[in-house]
């Protein structure tokens, strides 16, 4: 309710016009959103009885009182995905072709009372109402609760008329501190470092180890579907989303996708397998100047060196080395690569040529969100445009027949089902298209196991979840991903680690954490050392709400902050520590800070154990930090390792 307020504070207004505006809307909209649950849910029937064959239980999942091929677990898959498209109506069908986001309450209830931010209209209308049975589930809850909503989920479901289960997808969830749109911080879950800390261990051991744990708990909350990894490469220092990647390097991001893939799905996917859509293809990092491709002014991806075929190495590594099954294209336009500059769920040559053609890819093509429409809060006010780049004069529908027409399965985001229903019914879309994509998505579902065992066990996910072994393998990955830089000298020797029970100023710290390694004092003037947690600068470049959280823009710090923290700097030996989401400029905080640590969303307690020496810092750099701003607009968006003699290089760390 606190956001809803805030976003509609930014959309009205303040004032008492805007309060009452909110409140009458918000009114009508309850009012509205009841009475589509009360009609939905009376859609429903019952729950699956169960079946007797050959001494085995079977769930009757169409409720016809004898054993389809599709309910029996012995079948063959494909057997089962024929036997189930042939009793599909055509509107249930093009309901498995979305992924909207979806939304639990905190006590782990269905939403069916009040609309959420992330869910528009009532579950019930979702499963009953519109006939789709995949969703991305935006929401945190302790795990209890998250297995609770999966299972009310899951009823639900078996009560249509299929009784088919519901895919629940999820952006990562393993960081500890928050980063909206782009992950799903989870209470209860073990803590790691972003992905792109991941790469600075270089251990694709420990990659697969993690992606192990978080099936785990990820299968005991009932998530199926991990939106990710990402196999872009982070050529463009600028670009929002390094921080998901694997850094720069095409060599060592293959051999960590390929690893992370077989943690989640392990050799095969299967019952005990989290499905990986692997993204996004072909390679979202050499956005134009660095702009993120959710935005209009980022629609383009360029590649100035001619380094296309580079950005595909880890996704060519994943095809041949792993079985992974869905992939999704990003947003951008690949300029002058196709025959058409559309963006790459638009783009036959990309969807068609090359994943189905040139690799052979047979698995699920989910577009990225919101690429056909735009979406509404309340059907009022706009949250974002769609990113329907290089097709934007076409109508919705037309988005939604262009995308199917490249070769796109499933539409994330959407829940416009009747847009393809529309295309088939006018001739558009032959129905034999709508099955091609069906039999993917059933398939899957198939392979995961849902038709027979969707639900989970509430209170081993308690258990589970979070378990001594999976948080204490989550602290000592944040450990090993920290990268020490600079360790200045001193009278005594070297800055780092520190030795016995110093007083530290701090900023950006638990100092209720720091309190159990040094003495906090409240100014740099009364400190032996200053501890300084930074994380890379970025620049405001809009007003959406989206743009409040994608970072972006030039990397160095303004010169009123650099000028305080430089300020620091001199007054007292200081240890900087600055979260590297992106590749920070930052030259003169080099020359003049004590020691400087680079981290990747990592806990207060974890930096300190390396600063007091009680973990020897092991970490790499997993791209370049560049000397200049003048050097980051002087490099190529699609080229690694160009930056002109960087501050420091690819690769780069020190220990002691």
């Amino acid at each position: 309710m606190k956001i809803l307020i805030t976003i509609l504070a930014i959309l009205l207004g303040s004032g008492t016009l805007a309060t009452a505006a909110f409140g009458s809307l918000w009114l009508a909209t309850r009012l509205q959103f009841r009475l589509s649950s009360r009609r939905n849910l009376a859609k429903l029937g019952p729950e699956a009885p169960m079946l007797e064959a050959d001494g085995l239980r079977f769930r009757d999942l169409n409720k016809n009182g004898k054993l389809d091929v599709y309910e029996d677990f012995r079948q063959p898959v494909e057997a089962r995905v024929a036997d189930l498209l042939a009793q599909m109506t055509l509107e249930e069908k093009i309901g498995l072709m979305f992924q909207p986001m979806i939304a639990c309450t905190p006590a782990g209830e269905l939403v069916e009372q009040k609309p959420e931010l992330t869910s528009f209209f009532p579950t019930s209308e979702m499963v009953a109402g519109r006939h789709i049975n995949h969703c991305n589930l935006v929401s945190d809850a302790p795990p209890r609760l998250m297995a609770r909503w999966s299972n009310h989920l899951q009823k639900l479901a078996e009560r249509t008329r299929l009784g088919i289960p519901v895919s629940v997808s999820t952006d990562p969830r393993h960081s500890y501190q928050k980063n909206l749109g782009a992950a799903v911080v989870t209470q209860g879950f073990s803590q790691w470092p972003d992905p792109v800390g991941l790469a600075a261990t270089r251990d694709a051991a420990l990659v697969r180890e993690f992606g192990d744990i978080a099936r785990q708990e990820y299968l005991a909350v009932g998530l199926r579907v991990a939106l990710h990894p990402m196999a872009d490469l982070a050529t463009e220092p600028r670009w929002a989303r390094i921080n998901g990647t694997f850094g720069e390097d095409a060599e060592l991001a293959s051999q960590l996708t390929v690893a992370y893939i077989q943690g989640f799905q392990g050799e095969k996917c299967g019952k005990e397998s989290v499905s990986c859509m692997l993204k996004h293809f072909p390679g979202g990092g050499p956005q134009k100047d660095g702009l993120d491709a959710h935005f209009s002014y980022g629609r383009e991806q360029v590649y100035p060196g001619n380094n296309f075929a580079y950005h595909l190495i880890p996704f060519e590594r994943a095809f041949a080395e792993t079985e992974v099954t869905q992939v999704m294209p990003y947003y951008g336009i690949p300029m002058d690569q196709t025959g058409e500059n559309v963006g790459m769920a638009f783009n036959k040559a990309i969807i068609t040529g090359m994943l189905r053609q040139k690799y052979g890819f047979n698995g699920v093509i989910c577009s990225d969100w919101m690429i056909c429409e735009t979406v509404k809060l309340f059907g009022l006010f706009k949250i974002m445009d769609s990113t329907s780049w290089g097709v934007e004069a076409l109508t919705p529908t037309e988005r939604f027949r262009k995308a199917l027409e490249a070769g796109v399965d499933q539409f994330g985001g959407q829940h416009q089902t009747h847009r393809i229903l529309e295309l088939v019914k006018t001739g558009q879309v032959s129905e034999a298209r709508i099955d091609e994509s069906a039999r993917r998505l059933l398939r899957l579902k198939f392979q995961l196991g849902l038709f027979d065992t969707p639900y989970v066990d509430e209170d081993a996910a308690e258990v589970m979840c979070g378990n001594n072994e999976f948080r204490e393998k989550g602290k000592l990955a944040q450990r090993q991903s920290v990268v020490l830089l600079k360790n200045g000298e001193t009278v005594t020797g070297k800055t780092l680690p520190l030795a016995g029970r110093p007083k530290v100023y701090v900023e950006n710290m638990d100092k209720a954490v720091v309190q159990r390694y040094a003495d906090v004092v409240p100014t740099p003037a009364e400190a032996n050392f200053a501890i300084l947690r930074l994380r890379t600068p970025w620049r405001k470049m809009g007003n959406g709400v989206l743009e409040r959280i994608f970072h972006q823009g030039d990397l160095d710090f303004e010169a009123t902050e650099k000028a305080r923290l430089l300020s620091v700097l001199d007054a007292v030996p200081t240890i900087v520590d600055i979260y590297l989401e992106r590749g920070a400029v930052i030259p003169e905080i080099t020359a003049q800070c004590a020691a400087l640590l680079a981290t990747f969303n990592v806990e207060d307690d974890a930096l300190l154990d390396v600063i007091f020496g009680q973990h020897r810092p092991g970490g790499k750099l997993p791209f370049e930090m560049p000397r200049s701003m003048d050097a980051v607009r002087a490099q190529k968006e699609d080229v690694p390792h160009d930056s002109e003699d960087p501050l420091f290089p690819f690769g780069f760390g020190l220990t002691y």
